[in-house]
């Protein structure tokens, strides 16, 4: 959707300019692309350091390839692997789940829930958790302030890129505007032209002034809105998590604490109680 949204972004910009009877080869004016591209990668490195320039990257890709956090699969799979791990604590004791949260890429209950294991942030957060109840002795209040802090600190640093973006954003109109008042200056050198040339340093200069506020309003505004609805619902997935072990944390059964973590989702992407009462069957049928 995001390649979708910039050609729909293109197409009503360009083609409402061609509609108005304007030459698309007036806004072909390389150097106010350099002007505002350069100032505005320049101003990128003087502020943030290079892990953050890495992440940046990384984000921007993932915003091409749709991503947008965990789907409605991915809280079906947490709920059924929260439900196992219960499951065998409860069963087994908490000891039962040593080895599979000490690498859970080995784990044959982890490995059934591929959408989790994948997911670096999660699968980290309810293995560090669950290490926690086998050093004993935290409390279950404790434990939950704990992946509170967590669940913060996440948040907090995954909205860092979106932050770089949105300052980007905000700081692209002001560089269009030098790309004109430098089209200006260049302008006044050739006043005693004639008027068609005049027209053209004219129209060029103002091309710096769009693109600024196309590429702020357009195109990187919208980015940075992108990755703060993917840091949302990334959160939303820990919250969940939360939710389930802090029930279990505070001695509540397997089933329940499921329903903990399920009634934690966004109503878009729950599964209703009726559907997961049936997952957490069928998953029960089939490991027996």
């Amino acid at each position: 959707m995001a390649i979708v949204g910039i050609i729909v972004v293109l197409g009503g910009v360009i083609g409402g300019f061609l509609m108005a009877g304007g030459t698309l080869g007036v806004l072909f004016q390389p150097s106010e692309f350099i002007v505002i591209g350069g100032a505005a990668i320049g101003g990128l490195l003087v502020s943030v350091p290079v892990s953050t320039l890495k992440q940046l990257v990384q984000d921007v890709i993932g915003i091409m390839q749709g991503k947008m956090g965990p789907s409605r699969d991915t809280y079906i799979q947490t709920l059924l692997l929260l439900n196992e791990l219960f499951q065998m604590a409860r069963k087994d004791g908490i000891i039962a789940l040593e080895s599979h949260v000490n690498d859970p890429h080995k784990s044959k209950i982890f490995q059934k829930y591929p959408l989790i294991v994948h997911d670096h942030g999660a699968i980290s957060y309810i293995c560090d958790t669950i290490k926690l109840f086998l050093a004993g002795s935290v409390p279950p209040h404790e434990i939950e302030m704990l992946m509170d802090a967590e669940i913060d600190s996440h948040h907090e640093e995954s909205g860092i890129t979106a932050g770089v973006i949105a300052k980007i954003a905000d700081a692209l109109p002001g560089l269009g505007i030098v790309a004109a008042v430098l089209g200006i200056i260049i302008t006044m050198g050739h006043i005693d032209g004639d008027p068609a040339e005049v027209g053209h340093h004219v129209a060029a200069a103002l091309v710096g002034t769009f693109l600024g506020v196309l590429m702020a309003y357009g195109f990187f505004s919208p980015m940075a809105a992108n990755l703060e609805m993917r840091n949302r619902n990334n959160s939303r997935l820990l919250h969940v998590i939360k939710a389930g072990i802090s029930a279990f944390a505070k001695g509540m059964a397997p089933s329940v604490s499921v329903e903990f973590a399920r009634r934690a989702i966004f109503h878009s992407d729950r599964p209703s109680f009726e559907e997961t009462e049936k997952l957490l069957k069928d998953a029960k049928n089939k490991g027996a």
